[in-house]
């Protein structure tokens, strides 16, 4: 019986490629691998071009306070930056620390509560009337509004921001869980109650392995999303981390200061999104290895 189920898993797991044409995607392998990245550096040198030309050549003194690209990089490498702030200083992973641990710690967070709810309002009718109604109420309210609330109800500062962070993330993550069991076809839950699979059954062989692709595109966008929540909580009610950094330096008149920090917040929220599609590319690649579709 458990390799009928097996099998129904399979094809569950599978139906998203084939909705692409069966054909694995290939961006990174012979020549496209050397287009794309000529492609993404031509974007990079044409942002800093622009931001150059931005600031020298047009007409506006908003632009003109802007620092140039060559002075943010000689601040950024110095090893006695102007500001306080560079590569060489330890203040700088002091706020790459603090803002690392509040973002993954909602993240972790909201994956412990938000994949299970979403996966049970998929699948449970009753529990998606249940809770549907009030997710879709919370999840419009700004991260910002949420700032005074949590900051009365939880002691000290690290609750506070990591709440207001959890919560974007978690809503990301709620909805795209749901939306993945949503997705998977009726056929392969009647055919599983056909086979006699227990509810366990149900949920190991046939509601994770059609929601993967769904939850994993989820985490990505809840990562990026409690990074950039995680700002705004840092900016309003921090002492440490790249938030409140930036706003610092914006209060100081430190402008190269704000860019290092966006440029930093970018690249470590760049890293950690990669880091969650490696892993979700490698966990459904074992998935399908280890029912006998991939060798």
């Amino acid at each position: 019986m458990s390799d009928e189920i097996q099998q129904i898993s399979c094809a569950v797991g599978v139906s998203d490629s084939a909705d692409d044409g069966g054909a694995p995607r290939s961006g990174f392998m012979g020549g496209r691998f050397g287009e794309r990245f000529w492609l993404m550096m031509a974007g990079y040198v044409g942002f800093v071009v622009i931001w150059q030309l931005s600031v020298v050549y047009l007409p506006f003194d908003a632009f003109n306070r802007l620092p140039n690209p060559l002075e943010v990089v000689i601040e950024w490498f110095n090893p006695d930056p102007d500001y306080g702030i560079s590569v060489f200083t330890e203040d700088y992973y002091i706020h790459i620390f603090y803002s690392t641990y509040r973002a993954l710690t909602s993240f972790f967070l909201a994956c412990l509560l938000g994949i299970p709810l979403g996966i049970l309002m998929g699948w449970k009718l009753p529990v998606r009337q249940y809770a549907s109604a009030l997710i879709g109420i919370l999840r419009p309210i700004p991260p910002l509004a949420w700032v005074p609330l949590a900051i009365l109800v939880f002691p000290g500062v690290e609750p506070s921001v990591i709440f207001v962070t959890f919560l974007v993330a978690f809503f990301a993550t709620a909805i795209n869980s749901l939306l993945g069991v949503r997705a998977i076809h009726e056929d392969y839950f009647r055919a599983a109650e056909c086979l006699g699979a227990s509810p366990v059954d149900v949920l190991r062989d046939v509601v994770i392995p059609g929601a993967m692709p769904s939850i994993f595109t989820g985490l990505q966008i809840a990562m990026g999303a409690a990074w950039f929540s995680l700002v705004a909580g840092e900016m309003i009610a921090a002492q440490y981390g790249l938030g409140f950094l930036i706003w610092e330096a914006y209060n100081l008149v430190q402008y190269p200061t704000i860019i290092i920090g966006m440029a930093t917040l970018g690249i470590v929220g760049y890293a950690s999104s990669a880091a969650i599609r490696i892993v979700g590319n490698r966990l459904m690649r074992w998935r399908l290895e280890s029912i006998g579709v991939l060798k």
